[in-house]
């Protein structure tokens, strides 16, 4: 193959730093030119040898990972994504973390079962090759391997029906599936949404717990209300549902009532939760009624399930190439016929005032 990324692995622990190592470097699209123990170790290694793509702790003795992806985005612009633990407080400080710049967030690896570690180097690959890629300059700040088996949305719910009889409801819901530079695009859109928009479900790629926290965030800044989605929640005018890392999200119906459902499951288009498997219950159980939005995000989870959407008649929309952060997802939906509109990020919220406006 031809050129292989250079990544820079920057993380206090030695124990960390060995199994990144060794989870990337398995990954022929990858190539660790070093690692190092805090931020002034790194930015000699980087005068040494420039990374395409860094992984940065959050948590370093001597000058904290935010501090230094600060100083990095003023003076040398690097694709950065954090590496964090699995807590409360972490999850807080990721999210100055994308505020500041960072593309995407991994968890950092744990050893538990030869499983867990598969799916979890499969994503930090993912996410790593994904990051490489970014524009930074689309982000709109304030100022596995190939060979693992990718399964598609029949893991979590059969194909839907085209038959399938649809009961009367005059209630919109906006489906929003998105994956690298999905975080700070998306606050652009919400926060420029009125309070009584049409009810709101979210597929954002990224870990547990820091959804929660993304929520948190996102609710803070915007006039509708966000929340990571529980089971059974209802879909709400003014109310923006986050699908909880780790897991599955559904659109569901009684009678004329939409609500969620939250379902653990494999991986499915290699990302848990999935855009395809949200965009499918959508398709099957809302059809036109629904509005399917692909925004920014490396692969191509979604693009399947926003054709089946629109096939059931929903209205779909698919970010363009000049607005993304990486033009993967939505460029398959596009591929596929699947878009009926292709839009940039700062057209968004007009598509869903205007799908709100037209009940």
């Amino acid at each position: 193959m031809g050129h292989k990324i250079k990544a820079l692995i920057i993380d206090d622990s030695a124990a960390v730093r060995q199994t990144l190592t060794e989870i990337l470097s398995a990954d022929e699209r990858i190539e660790v030119i070093g690692s190092a123990s805090d931020p002034f170790v790194a930015a000699r290694r980087m005068q040494e040898q420039a990374p395409d793509v860094i992984t940065l702790d959050v948590e370093m003795p001597r000058m904290d990972g935010i501090t230094f992806l600060r100083k990095l985005m003023a003076q040398h612009p690097v694709p950065v994504v954090m590496c964090s633990s699995l807590t409360e407080s972490g999850s807080e400080t990721l999210m100055q973390a994308l505020a500041a710049g960072a593309v995407d967030v991994i968890l950092k690896p744990r050893v538990d079962t030869r499983q867990l570690l598969r799916e979890a180097g499969v994503n930090i690959c993912d996410i790593v090759v994904a990051a490489a890629g970014a524009k930074l300059a689309h982000l709109p700040l304030r100022r596995s391997s190939a060979v693992e088996k990718k399964l598609t949305a029949d893991a979590i719910m059969p194909a839907p029906s085209p038959s399938r009889a649809m009961a009367q409801t005059t209630e919109r819901v906006i489906c929003i599936g998105a994956s690298t530079g999905g975080t700070e695009s998306l606050r652009e859109v919400l926060e420029q949404l009125p309070a009584d928009t049409p009810g709101i479900v979210i597929v954002q790629h990224m870990p547990e717990k820091f959804t929660a926290a993304f929520a948190r965030r996102l609710d803070g800044l915007c006039a509708v209300t966000v929340k990571e989605a529980g089971d059974g929640d209802p879909i709400l005018r003014g109310h923006v549902l986050i699908a909880p890392g780790n897991r599955h999200l559904l659109l569901q119906r009684s009678g004329a009532r939409y609500h969620v459902a939250v379902k653990d499951g494999p991986l499915v288009s290699r990302h848990r939760p999935s855009v395809d498997v949200l965009f499918r219950s959508a398709a099957q159980y809302a059809g036109a009624n629904a509005v399917g939005i692909l925004m920014t995000g490396m692969g191509d989870d979604g693009a399947r399930g926003l054709l089946e959407m629109q096939r059931a008649g929903a209205r779909t929309i698919a970010q363009d190439e000049a607005s993304c952060v990486v033009f993967g997802m939505p460029k398959e939906a596009i591929s596929l016929g699947a878009a009926d509109r292709i839009v940039a990020l700062s057209q968004i919220p007009n598509e869903i005032r205007r799908a709100g406006a037209d009940r």
